[in-house]
């Protein structure tokens, strides 16, 4: 913590305030910071959402297979996590873009490569290439709460009257939401700080905070101390999605102690 989060940011934040945090005046008043400020929060939310919604099922269909069939999947599993954002990127490329092995199978029926193969380098490709690494992320994580969650309180609330989807709200959902939850903040934040996948995908053409700190400190960029403070903004924002994932895992922890007790 000291060597990679404390001592770049004790570099960052005297750069950043330095003649009187002018450089938060010039960053603001930069007109492409609300667009890109906008842009980054949609691909966090998208990206983070899809991935937990997949991951969440990949994980229950994990918890449901046999022990042998379940290690090979979750090995299968892992290797998206073993490539870097620029081996993601350039495969989406050779798959999906203008001359893509499946754009050009597309345009074999018909299809126009020039149109199918384009949306790879918006925000919907970006999106699609960020899910590819956070889906796997999420099932993994997820996969011991449902290999150990019990199903008894669930028929034990059926046998006492309660109806199908009041059971499983207060009792399966009640206890699985927080962990998705919070696996969906943390993924969110990872897709709002990942600038490799993007920089591959897209260049500078797509306005989200990385890339606009990139161009700051790239080779036709010179003010440091607007990305000094771009860095910290890029950080807050990360931290207080990820701040809200640990919320809502500590409330789960603090409720499953309190029922605990009772």
């Amino acid at each position: 913590m000291a060597l990679f989060f404390a001592l770049p940011l004790a570099a960052l934040v005297p750069e950043a305030f330095a003649e009187r945090g002018s450089a938060f005046g010039r960053l603001f008043a930069n007109p492409l910071l609300p667009g890109a400020l906008r842009n980054t929060l949609a691909l966090g939310v998208t990206a983070g959402g899809v991935s937990a919604l997949v991951g969440t099922a990949v994980a229950i269909e994990l918890a449901r297979q046999p022990a042998a069939r379940r290690r090979w999947m979750m090995a299968l599993l892992g290797l998206p996590l073993a490539f870097s954002g620029l081996v993601i990127a350039y495969g989406f490329i050779l798959a999906f873009g203008r001359a893509g092995f499946v754009t050009q199978l597309l345009g074999g029926l018909g299809a126009d490569p020039a149109r199918v193969g384009g949306w790879i380098y918006g925000a919907g490709g970006l999106g699609l290439a960020y899910a590819y690494y956070l889906v796997p992320r999420v099932a993994l994580s997820l996969y011991p709460v449902f290999a150990n969650l019990d199903l008894r309180p669930m028929l034990a609330a059926r046998t006492l009257g309660a109806t199908r989807w009041r059971a499983f709200n207060d009792t399966v959902l009640a206890e699985v939401a927080p962990s998705v939850l919070s696996n969906a903040c943390l993924v969110a934040a990872i897709a709002m700080g990942t600038y490799g996948t993007a920089l591959a995908l897209a260049g500078t053409q797509l306005n989200i905070l990385p890339l606009m700190l990139y161009a700051q400190v790239g080779d036709g960029g010179s003010d440091f101390g607007v990305a000094a403070a771009l860095s910290l903004l890029l950080m807050a924002l990360c931290v207080i999605v990820m701040g809200a994932g640990d919320a809502l895992a500590r409330r789960r922890d603090r409720t499953k102690h309190a029922s605990t007790q009772h």
